[in-house]
C-alpha cells in the first residue's frame, strides 16, 4: 500500500517535472517572439520617422520652388 502510494507521488511529480519544461519552452518562444516584435517596431518606428523627415525636406522644396515662380511671376 505504501508502495503504491510512492508510485503515484512519483508518476505525478513526473508529470509536474514534464509540465514545467513544457512552459519553460513556451515561456523561451514567447520571450523569443515579444523581442522579435520589438524589434520590428523599432524598425517600423524608424522608418516612420526617416519618412517624416523626407516628407518635410520635400515639402520645404516645393515651398521654396513655389516662392520662385512667384518672384519670377512678380517681375
Amino acid at each position: 500500500m505504501l508502495f503504491n502510494m510512492f508510485i503515484e507521488i512519483e508518476a505525478k511529480v513526473e508529470k509536474l517535472i514534464d509540465l514545467c519544461k513544457l512552459q519553460q519552452t513556451a515561456n523561451s518562444e514567447l520571450r523569443q517572439k515579444v523581442q522579435q516584435l520589438e524589434e520590428e517596431i523599432h524598425r517600423k518606428n524608424e522608418s516612420a520617422q526617416r519618412h517624416e523627415q523626407e516628407k518635410a525636406l520635400i515639402r520645404s522644396r516645393v515651398d521654396n520652388l513655389l516662392a520662385k515662380l512667384e518672384d519670377l511671376t512678380r517681375s
